[in-house]
């Protein structure tokens, strides 16, 4: 009993039959199908509104921000690229790539066995929530203080991934291509290619194949 309707039952406002009378009545209505359906629906809709009103913050729903998931892991890499002269080498590497903050940038590996000595180069990817695209930025080990060129941007769709960006050498504009293709679990292919002519023509100067390490 509450200590309002004990000091009513003290001045004689109310009695204690009367008041179990009434607490009878209470237990009843709470015990009917009616109340039930009405006392859950009430909470339901709270519980409805409050996963409506919660910031959601898990990043793995985005749409392509796990594109590059799949190589993740260890990988052999033949190479074959083109020279100044035209003439393509081919030669050796390994790669590994993993993903770094919450999966919304990786890093990706390369030791490059060439003919001329060994050699390392970074890939460094981030994903925009706002765009969707990914941009990636290249570091070469054999002049690593030099400026970082514009990094690649671009998605993948129906399974190739495709990357642009536009940078000025000896004063003309080149415009440089990465794809991602025929990826599988096991292996995967990317190639880049450089255009002077604003992407009307394309020529095709490093291409690496992909073998999952066992």
């Amino acid at each position: 009993m509450t200590p309002v309707a004990w000091a009513k039952l003290l001045r004689g406002d109310i009695t204690q039959t009367s008041l179990m009378s009434r607490k009878a009545k209470v237990m009843y209505l709470l015990k009917t199908p009616r109340f039930e359906a009405v006392f859950f629906s009430a909470i339901m809709l709270f519980a409805c509104a409050v996963h409506a009103l919660t910031p959601v913050n898990d990043s793995s729903a985005l749409p392509g921000i796990h594109d590059f998931d799949f190589e993740f892991g260890q990988w052999h890499v033949h190479h074959r690229t083109k020279l100044a002269d035209g003439k393509w080498i081919e030669f050796d590497g390994t790669a590994s790539a993993r993903s770094l903050t919450d999966g919304s940038a990786d890093i990706e590996e390369h030791a490059f066995f060439k003919p001329a000595g060994k050699t390392y180069g970074v890939g460094l990817r981030a994903f925009d929530r706002k765009t969707g695209t990914w941009a990636i930025w290249w570091l070469d080990s054999r002049a690593p203080h030099l400026p970082m060129d514009p990094p690649v941007i671009g998605r993948f769709r129906n399974g190739i991934g495709t990357f642009f960006s536009d940078s000025v050498v000896n004063g003309k504009t080149v415009r440089t291509r990465y794809v991602w293709s025929y990826i599988t679990r096991e292996t995967a292919r990317w190639e880049q290619a450089l255009s002077t002519d604003a992407g009307k023509t394309w020529e095709t100067n490093w291409i690496m194949e992909f073998r999952r390490v066992p």
